[in-house]
């Protein structure tokens, strides 16, 4: 039950991404979550790990809204280098900032 439910101020609702009434979207669950590469910052960083290791982080991301497995496979292949998810952010092994900046604007994230 819902706070205002019955009175004069109860609003139905809506769908974020289609706009209409939650009882008649027809939107799968995969579309209202999904978050476009466009309206997401994606910032980087260098850290270094233990006995002098350089990994380069990318976080930022919305973990729920996409599939960052995926995302991280196509950074991995381009920089040729290995890498993991861990919750929210994406490591990639090395120092390869630059290609991995080029890589995410031809997606279309907008890079910090």
């Amino acid at each position: 039950m819902r706070l205002f439910e019955g009175t004069p101020f109860d609003i139905p609702r809506r769908c974020d991404h289609c706009g209409e009434l939650d009882s008649v979207c027809k939107c799968t669950s995969e579309e209202k979550t999904r978050i476009p590469p466009e309206k997401q910052t994606a910032t980087l960083r260098i850290e270094k790990r233990r006995k002098g290791k350089v990994v380069t982080v990318v976080h930022g991301l919305a973990a729920n809204a996409n599939d960052l497995p995926q995302l991280l496979s196509v950074l991995k292949s381009g920089c040729g280098a290995g890498g993991t998810v861990e919750g929210d952010t994406i490591e990639v092994q090395g120092e390869h900032m630059p290609k991995i900046r080029t890589q995410l604007e031809k997606i279309g994230y907008r890079v910090k």
